[in-house]
């Protein structure tokens, strides 16, 4: 049988995502809702509403249409939560684009997702334009101004009232964020209004996790291209009538400067964060006794990176699993100290079904013993963007996802995450797909053969390395500046090396388990 959440199932109303999110918005007054953190510009909750329906407006006023793509391609801003609710209000669907992304890579989501209109910021108009000459985009806005685009201000111009758009929450798509999934290349993630005020309403649902209160102030720092960013700050931060503090890029020192600056309550962070978090000999440089507690996703975080952090900083460390394709997570740790385990992915949010199955065979396996995890409920997604191959290979008739992962529930309910079966690498929260880096590598004249597989590393987790097999003579700086040309740089490949030969199988499909384990072989003896 499968397992069910303990928690005792949750309504979801039917509802368009953003009239859920921002319904008590103005009775909030000046309380701020979102706060760029390099500037200390405010957005309150009184305003918020406003702006989203003015964007939505000036949208509107461009042609744009319910059941359209709008690609925002920029770094966490203010601004983006309210592009983002415009878009959604008038029942089209944000494309998030990592703006990381060179241009190439830019043009293909901007393809696949058939993009009407992109949104970024000037430092990234280059490759936007780039991208944009390849595609069928219509018009580029920026946050701010520069030359040769529209500024996102202009939409805020006029004073007129958004169209009224009728939403079907279960059919109608909000957000479109890219995934790899369980293998191949990155994927159009369909969620649906209906998905994502489901996993809102999950979230809340878990009575032993104070995962975020009206009093609280978080810093967001994870991108908000990132189902992290969509789910955790975007939405389920402002839902609650707490206060977000963006961070455009990343930087230790500014990230510890803004929690003392802020008076932040609750860190969300990811493991190389909470290593930095526990062992950076900078952060004793800062205060931050007003952090209540923190929680980690993205990726598994080890127990002894926990407990070190927690003894450092007086402030305990709970985990989320999930992925892109179940809206967020799927499973959420609790925060009552006398239930938390911090090597523990979390337990099963309402409205949830899990099993665990045997590998090999698919046979349901019990409690503590290890296999594949899959979920089935209102979060899962509504399938990948025009691939029913690939839904089909993902989401079974009866409705179960296949996670990729491999791991085992305890008798308390708290699943814990032991590795994975698909051939994703986590580099850092980013997910980067071997399959696009092989097709990098190939097309390189002086390589015959290549496959790339995820090795450890303390700082990322993990980092790409290339085994490759030469036609001609090239050496390993050489295949590494190759790929760093053409990908963004988290997907950079930061070992090489050469082999007369790749492990196929029978059918010629690489055999990457069989490097894995030779990896795995070397880093132990």
């Amino acid at each position: 049988m499968p397992f069910r959440s303990k928690y005792p199932d949750v309504a979801i109303p039917e509802i368009a995502l953003t009239d859920y999110v921002l319904a008590h918005a103005r009775e909030r007054g000046d309380r701020p809702a979102l706060i760029d953190g390099p500037s200390g510009r405010v957005v309150t909750y009184a305003q918020l509403p406003a702006l989203v329906a003015r964007a939505a407006a000036g949208i509107a006023r461009r042609g744009f249409k319910k059941g359209e793509r709008f690609a925002i391609c920029s770094p966490n801003l203010p601004e983006y939560a309210v592009a983002f609710h415009a878009i959604a209000s008038l029942g089209g669907t944000a494309t998030t684009v990592n703006p990381l992304y060179t241009a190439g890579e830019m043009a293909k989501q901007l393809n696949d997702s058939a993009a009407r209109f992109l949104l970024t910021v000037p430092p990234f108009l280059a490759a936007a334009r780039e991208a944009v000459a390849q595609s069928k985009v219509e018009e580029i806005f920026v946050f701010g101004e520069a030359e040769g685009a529209t500024p996102f201000a202009a939409l805020l111009a006029g004073d007129g009232a958004p169209p009224k758009v009728t939403i079907d929450p279960r059919a109608d798509l909000v957000a479109l964020p890219y995934s790899s999934g369980t293998t191949g290349l990155p994927k159009g993630v369909m969620l649906t209004h209906h998905n994502l005020v489901a996993e809102l309403c999950s979230v809340r649902g878990v009575t032993d996790a104070a995962l975020i209160l009206p009093e609280d102030t978080v810093l967001a720092f994870l991108p908000f291209f990132h189902i992290y960013g969509i789910v955790a700050f975007l939405n389920l931060s402002l839902l609650q009538g707490a206060t977000v503090v963006t961070m455009p890029r990343f930087d230790l020192e500014q990230y510890l400067q803004l929690v003392q600056k802020y008076g932040v309550t609750i860190l969300h962070v990811v493991p190389p964060i909470a290593l930095a978090l526990a062992k950076h000999p900078i952060v004793d440089k800062f205060d931050l006794s007003k952090v209540r507690g923190a929680f980690s996703a993205a990726a598994p975080l080890g127990d002894a990176v926990a407990s070190a952090l927690h003894a450092r900083l007086g402030f305990r460390v709970s985990q989320a699993y999930g992925m892109t394709e179940v809206s967020g997570a799927s499973h959420l740790g609790p925060t009552t100290e006398d239930k938390i385990k911090p090597a523990s992915g979390g337990r099963l949010m309402p409205n949830m079904e899990c099993k665990i199955v045997d590998v090999a065979t698919g046979a349901e396996l019990p409690v503590g013993e290890q296999g594949e995890i899959l979920v089935r409920g209102p979060i899962v997604m509504k399938g990948y963007f025009g691939q029913s191959g690939a839904t089909a290979a993902t989401i079974d008739a009866e409705g179960w996802l296949r996670t990729g992962d491999i791991g085992y529930v305890d008798p308390e309910g708290d699943f814990f995450i032991v590795e994975r079966t698909k051939e994703l690498i986590k580099y850092k929260a980013f997910q980067v797909a071997p399959a696009e880096l092989e097709s990098v590598l190939l097309a390189n004249p002086a390589i015959a053969d290549a496959c790339v597989i995820g090795i450890a590393d303390e700082e990322a987790g993990e980092v790409p390395k290339a085994f490759v097999v030469k036609k001609s003579e090239i050496g390993a700086d050489e295949v590494m500046a190759w790929v760093a040309a053409r990908v963004a740089a988290h997907k950079k490949v930061r070992a090489v090396e050469f082999v007369d030969q790749l492990p196929k199988s029978a059918t010629g499909k690489l055999l990457r388990r069989v490097l894995i384990e030779r990896e795995r072989a070397r880093a132990s003896a």
